[in-house]
């Protein structure tokens, strides 16, 4: 069985990516980094070829959070403009 993808961490929160997505430009492309950065960390994690040294790895994971944070802080602003609007 394969194990879920620890770094798609915003999967319950699409409803909100798409609309960012369609309004921000560079969200967008900021999620399409993470996405692609995730899946590769991922892939790298469990692949059974040729071991990828550890600082590699951890470059990647610390990039990765960056993202990840500034995803968050828009994904907050979206749901604080999304409350005032009700």
């Amino acid at each position: 069985m394969k194990r879920q993808n620890r770094y798609r961490k915003f999967q319950l929160q699409q409803t909100h990516i798409e609309a960012l997505e369609k309004e921000n430009s560079r969200f967008k492309r900021v999620y399409s980094e993470y996405e692609n950065m995730s899946d590769e960390l991922w892939n790298l994690e469990n692949s059974k070829g040729d071991p990828v040294p550890d600082d590699f790895i951890n470059a990647m994971i610390l990039q990765t959070s960056y993202l990840e944070d500034e995803i968050e802080d828009w994904l907050v602003q979206f749901s604080t403009k999304a409350d005032i609007k009700q």
